[in-house]
């Protein structure tokens, strides 16, 4: 009985794997059981790929993570470089100070060029902190800030078919529908933007300035990252704080992403200086349309600032050029009202012979040309007034008072004050407190500065500094800073001493007229007292200063012959 069953089972099961052998692969069955996690796989896989080809969405998310992943790892990777580059450098000991000086120069030259290819492959906002660092002279090493410089106007470019698809995307229309040219090739591209030359419909010839597209995708992941390395250089070297430039540039960048606020401005500024021609022969390009990243302005074209060839070749003078410079943003911090250009590096800049059909008040036979009015800030009036008193100060060779007034508008106390005064006026610390518009900085000055800045002491009193004073302090820093490396640059023939001679009259004006606004809401009687006094301490200050300009005239005008 047993073996009659056992018999019978035996045939069943032979029958069974017979049929299975016939109609399917011998070993699917053993296959799948040996190795499930392969075909979960390739099932996910073979689905995901499907997906991925049909599905735009599905496609947009992989290609995001894809590049988030890629732009982290960028970040991730320069960072870590040059934590351990700086971190073995200062962790060795020298034998001199000579020895350590040209390490700290190697290493400043090494970190500076891999940060280069880090914010050049990501682009976008890391492009313009590349470009924050080469304007920050008074803060950054040499060997920093000349290497981000070419960020000033040699930036990634995005390509045609991206912007065509963003013109449709946010004017309904593509570029052939909108203009009779349209060269496919920038002729300028910036860290948020590139600018095309175009001709509308009607002839006019324009230059299109378009947001990168990319911007939109990463902005916040780019904001995230840059505060995030900030944050880690900050527990790794707290002695160098750097937080507050993360904070500055989340602070600002969506204010500059929206081109209707530089449409305004360019307008706004525009309308201002055209009753200061006489001083500044300052031109703005005019706006014919704008939206969130699209601008359509007049074209205008030039040649940068420190483009002495083309100076010389078009009878320009160097002298006036400067002396524009510096009332045109002197006129900016010193004004209530005007605002700041923030963002004054030499690649917003250009000069161009005046042409024929130009602005009959401007005195001049040159124009310059003020781009990317992007982002403005108003310089509070006590601020302001407090700064134009350092500045006074300063002239009369008062250290007291400038400590002063230097402790009111930055925040700082007597021990940081000489290190703030070496910052702003752009001279090591013994220049600054004893400071001679006569003496123009010469390499040997350079080169004390730049030897001081390797000093840990200094370099790290600096930052703190840097760190607590208010933003709008660090831009007029930055103006300045401009201001005196084009001088240097354009090799201006009267020195330093015009430019200074001009801010001074700007902040002798601005404190005569913070008087009379506090003298106004005294009593009748005490209000004119106070207004007298006013304009008698104003006279005596601008006398000095106009004797002064009456020698720079004179020395101009025989520069010129």
């Amino acid at each position: 009985m047993f073996s009659h069953t056992l018999k019978k089972t035996l045939v069943r099961n032979s029958t069974q794997r017979g049929l299975s052998t016939a109609f399917s692969s011998p070993r699917s069955s053993y296959s799948f059981r040996s190795h499930p996690k392969k075909y979960i796989f390739g099932g996910l896989f073979t689905a995901g790929a499907l997906a991925y080809a049909t599905n735009d969405e599905f496609h947009d998310g992989v290609r995001h993570t894809y590049l988030t992943l890629g732009r982290v790892s960028v970040v991730a990777g320069a960072t870590v470089r040059c934590f351990w580059q700086y971190k073995r450098t200062l962790g060795k000991e020298y034998e001199t100070n000579t020895e350590k000086h040209q390490a700290m120069s190697k290493c400043h030259k090494k970190c500076a060029e891999i940060t280069l290819k880090a914010l050049e492959k990501n682009g976008g906002i890391y492009i313009k902190l590349g470009q924050h660092i080469s304007a920050m002279t008074y803060l950054f090493p040499p060997e920093w800030t000349s290497t981000m410089r070419p960020l000033e106007d040699k930036c990634p470019e995005s390509s045609f078919e991206e912007i065509d698809e963003m013109f449709k995307h946010d004017w309904g229309h593509s570029i052939d529908e909108l203009f009779a040219e349209f060269d496919k090739k920038p002729i300028g591209a910036a860290s948020l933007a590139q600018v095309h030359i175009a001709r509308l419909k009607n002839g006019e010839k324009v230059a299109v300035k378009c947001q990168h597209p990319s911007l939109k995708e990463f902005v916040p992941l780019d904001i995230f990252l840059t505060q995030t390395v900030f944050a880690a250089l900050d527990r790794v070297f707290p002695e160098y704080p750097l937080v507050w430039l993360g904070e500055e540039l989340q602070e600002s960048i969506y204010v500059e992403l929206d081109f209707r606020n530089e449409a305004k401005n360019a307008r706004r500024t525009s309308e201002y200086f055209s009753n200061f021609q006489h001083n500044t022969a300052l031109r703005v390009p005019n706006v014919i349309k704008s939206t969130n990243r699209i601008l359509v302005m007049e074209f205008i074209g030039g040649e940068r600032l420190d483009n002495t060839e083309f100076m010389d070749k078009n009878g320009i003078n160097r002298s006036e050029v400067s002396a524009c410079l510096s009332h045109t943003f002197n006129n900016m911090v010193f004004t209530p009202g005007v605002g700041v250009h923030c963002d004054p590096h030499g690649g917003n800049l250009a000069i161009r012979r005046k042409p024929a059909d130009g602005n009959p008040s401007n005195p001049f036979n040159f124009e310059i040309i003020l781009y990317d009015h992007g982002l403005y800030r108003d310089v509070p009036t006590e601020l302001r007034t407090d700064y134009a008193k350092f500045w006074l100060a300063m002239i009369a060779r008062d250290q007291e008072t400038m400590k002063k007034y230097a402790k009111k508008f930055a925040n700082i106390d007597d021990a940081q004050f000489p290190v703030l005064a070496a910052a702003i006026t752009g001279r090591d610390i013994n220049t600054a407190l004893n400071y001679d518009i006569k003496k123009v900085r010469d390499d040997d000055e350079i080169e004390r500065m730049k030897y001081a800045l390797t000093e840990g002491e200094l370099l790290t009193d600096l930052m703190i500094i840097l760190s607590r004073v208010p933003r709008v302090v660090l831009l007029i820093m930055k103006t300045n800073d401009l201001t005196r490396h084009l001088d240097e640059v354009l090799k201006n023939p009267l020195g330093p001493e015009r430019t200074f001679l001009i801010l001074s009259k700007y902040a002798a004006n601005a404190v005569y007229q913070d008087d009379l606004r506090k003298a106004m809401q005294e009593s009748f009687w005490r209000r004119y007292v106070d207004i007298l006094k006013a304009w008698c301490h104003y006279k005596e200050i601008a006398g000095k200063l106009y004797v002064y300009d009456f020698v720079m005239w004179i020395k101009n005008w025989f520069t010129r012959v």
